[in-house]
């Protein structure tokens, strides 16, 4: 039987959170040869010492409950929270969900496979400590993130969520903890969205020690297309990434993001989550946890998760088209958000919210270096350059002799050839 449900038929939103995500996601992944490409790993159900570690144990006990409970009393509990719907096997696949997503943690971490994503419901970057919220009965990737520290000592991570609504759940729990960096894009529209909270704009930065870790990037109007995507990835996130460094990447992977979502109302292909995918790939040594959370056009959420999934697979992203800048409310959000973190450019590196000696001036030096190189920035002048070490000479007429053994394409610099005239640099 479906394993999430609402006891209200005429409601607009247990028409959307259903169980063909799922379905469709994995039929997909198979008619495109991807499953068969990934490891399938079995899933177990949390423990309550699992859950516990995002959750207070008045809470689980009170879900716990609910497989018991009548037809009324699930109607009297459900109304308690927010856009939240109990059914009777619910504790029992929001158990599923976390065990899914604390399996594809043990195999991330102990080179079982490089990366992975769980497919699961319900979801969970809306629940509390001690509330469901919004579809969320546990909250999969606080959980996670937390398990990954106690089991395997990690001392940073990354959650990024590109979800189009607020996870205020994993921003709760983490707010004050700078062991973990949160980052969300999500619709805002000056707080008249859901889950229509202050706290989902740009100046909530975190609290206490946690200062500066939890970063909002508020979308002010609909309509958010491809550049809008990459260029908060390139002006905000990844420079605070790469500065503190994560051991392990989560990524709360909701995909009413994409274009022809009934929530999200925004404009971004499906082919964007590739690129989205290969930029975080890059960090925490490749070792990346995707865990679904929403996506209710079942069209764009299918083609979404394959994108995903064949780029964390290795494959090349897909040639993206129509880019033409961020819009102006975009670029006011990335302005408001690098002024909260004190983001001042790509050359120099924001300490201020970061622990001093975590890299070096010349670390710093060369990813602002390439980072200006990767928007399009002229490459600084070398200056003068000295004769080249006969070592390093050495070798390079040695590489140069097997290349031309092999493929017979590089000439020497005597000898040029006009049809590969850059070849005989070697």
């Amino acid at each position: 039987p479906p394993c999430y449900a609402s006891f209200h038929p005429d409601s607009p939103a247990c028409k959307i959170e259903v169980p063909e995500r799922l379905t469709v996601s994995h039929t997909a992944l198979q008619e495109e040869g991807l499953a068969e490409r990934c490891v399938s790993v079995p899933i177990r159900q949390a423990t309550d010492a699992e859950i516990l570690l995002a959750h207070s144990e008045e809470y689980l006990e009170a879900v716990k409950k609910t497989p018991y409970m009548s037809l009324d009393e699930l109607r009297t509990f459900t109304q308690q929270y927010g856009d939240v719907y109990f059914h009777p096997n619910i504790y029992h696949c929001a158990k599923l969900a976390i065990g899914a997503a604390l399996q594809l943690v043990d195999s991330v971490m102990t080179g079982k496979v490089r990366n992975g994503m769980a497919l699961v419901r319900p979801p969970g970057h809306h629940s509390q400590r001690s509330a469901a919220n919004g579809f969320c009965v546990f909250n999969n990737v606080a959980i996670a993130a937390h398990y990954a520290k106690k089991q395997y000592g990690i001392k940073r991570v990354l959650i990024v969520d590109w979800d189009v609504h607020h996870g205020q759940g994993v921003q709760f729990a983490f707010e004050d903890d700078p062991s973990v960096l949160y980052f969300s894009w999500h619709r805002y529209e000056h707080q008249g969205f859901w889950p229509n909270l202050r706290e989902s704009d740009y100046d909530s930065v975190g609290k206490e020690k946690g200062a500066g870790f939890n970063i909002n990037v508020p979308w002010n109007k609909v309509g958010m297309e491809n550049s809008d995507y990459l260029s908060v990835f390139f002006h905000v996130l990844l420079p605070i990434a790469y500065e503190f460094s994560p051991d392990l990447v989560f990524v709360c992977a909701g995909f009413d993001s994409a274009i022809g979502d009934p929530e999200g109302h925004m404009c971004a292909t499906p082919d964007i989550f590739a690129h989205l995918t290969h930029l975080l790939k890059s960090l925490a040594g490749g070792k990346l946890c995707a865990v679904l959370e929403g996506g209710y056009n079942l069209t764009s959420l299918a083609q979404s998760v394959c994108q995903t999934v064949q780029t964390l697979l290795g494959d090349p992203a897909p040639q993206t088209s129509e880019l033409n800048g961020p819009c102006e409310s975009a670029l006011e959000s990335i302005q408001c958000v690098r002024s909260a973190h004190n983001i001042l450019n790509y050359d120099v590196f924001s300490l201020y919210f970061f622990p001093p000696g975590r890299m070096s001036v010349g670390e710093k030096e060369a990813v602002g270096t390439t980072a200006a190189s990767l928007l399009g920035d002229p490459a600084p002048s070398l200056g003068p350059l000295g004769a080249p070490l006969p070592e390093d000479m050495e070798a390079m007429e040695s590489l140069r002799q097997r290349l031309q053994t092999h493929w017979g394409l590089l000439q020497t610099a005597e000898n040029p050839s006009p049809r590969h005239p850059f070849l005989y640099c070697l």
